[in-house]
């Protein structure tokens, strides 16, 4: 039986979800794939990939093809699209389908080309493009399509992007490549300069979901965890103790640079959004928006109210996958027919 399907893909610097209109969010997982280098082949991807990072023999490496939110090997990021939409499929049997794929509002014309060019490689009868932003907000159950203003901040794995939005548009935006990543090297930065201890980004990462918080007034200070990595002195594995003031300490400047493109958005927004915005608040989405304390750290400093969006890691996902029956709204916004 052949019938066509409408795809969403939030391709991520760190995550790739895959959006089913007919089934739902299908499928979650790392934007990784392990290469052996003497064959040149690709030999594991996504999950089993991202078990390997760090973990590999020589002849292996474990990579990450995009970087900062867009396509830093463009063979790769083909060869993992291709992988993950016919596995989002599995057995079913598809005309080409349609495929919508979400890029940070900041790329460029040739960024965008390459990833409508890799998503036409990988079997799209028809690609199109969304701006993160305008898809976080579908997929947080916005009303973009009305003349109203409604901000969004969608902090992903390498960008984060802030929108206002209005009539199915973007108003004003700013993209920084400052993202879930980026907390996750400020943190391995900070033990290598106070413990000379190497860790690795899962550690990292560890650290940052179990005791890291943007906001350390509303995190409990005694909060601590052990971690294990490789003494840069001795070059011996050892365990150390880190507690959640110095993650906080750690992750100061990726937070405050997220905090300043919110208020530098902010100030280009035209009155009349900016009165919405006062009575509906900011919307966060993405993985690093769960990162604890930072929609209190935002409000504190913007005085407005933030709310942090259901089920944010895959708000972008469903929002792809939504803007396929939009597609009248955001071509007309867009100056297509």
């Amino acid at each position: 039986m052949f019938w066509k399907e409408d795809i969403g893909v939030d391709l991520g610097t760190a995550t790739v979800l895959v959006y089913l209109k007919s089934a739902g969010i299908v499928l979650n997982e790392p934007t990784v794939v392990a290469i052996d280098t003497r064959k040149g082949e690709m030999i594991a991807v996504g999950d089993e990939a991202r078990q390997m990072l760090g973990r590999t023999p020589g002849n292996i490496v474990a990579v990450r093809p995009l970087r900062k939110g867009v396509i830093a090997d463009y063979n790769v990021t083909e060869y993992i699209l291709r992988y993950f939409v016919r596995k989002a499929i599995r057995q079913r049997f598809l005309i080409r389908p349609r495929v919508m794929v979400c890029i940070p509002s900041g790329a460029t014309s040739i960024e965008q080309r390459a990833a409508k060019q890799a998503i036409i490689q990988a079997g799209a009868g028809q690609a199109y493009l969304i701006e993160e932003p305008v898809a976080a907000a579908l997929g947080a159950g916005i009303r973009i399509d009305e003349a109203r203003g409604n901000m969004v901040v969608d902090v992903g794995g390498g960008t984060t992007d802030v929108a206002v939005l209005s009539l199915g548009g973007i108003v004003c935006t700013k993209s920084i490549r400052v993202a879930g990543n980026d907390f996750d090297e400020a943190i391995i930065r900070h033990v290598r300069k106070v413990y000379n201890l190497m860790i690795g980004e899962c550690t990292a990462e560890e650290l940052k979901i179990g005791i890291g918080t943007a906001y350390l007034e509303a995190k409990d200070a005694g909060a601590s965890m052990q971690i294990r990595g490789r003494d840069l002195v001795t070059g011996l594995p050892k365990t150390v103790e880190v507690t959640s003031d110095e993650v906080a300490v750690a992750l100061q400047e990726p937070v405050s640079q997220i905090v300043d493109a919110v208020k530098e958005v902010l100030e280009q927004t035209p009155p009349e959004l900016a009165a919405d915005i006062v009575d509906r608040g900011i919307v966060m989405t993405g993985g690093g928006a769960l990162l604890h304390g930072l929609d209190m750290l935002i409000s504190e400093k913007t005085g407005l109210a933030v709310h942090v969006a259901e089920d944010a890691i895959s708000c972008v996902a469903k929002g792809t996958g939504k803007a396929l029956d939009m597609l009248h709204v955001l071509q007309r916004q867009n100056g297509r027919p």
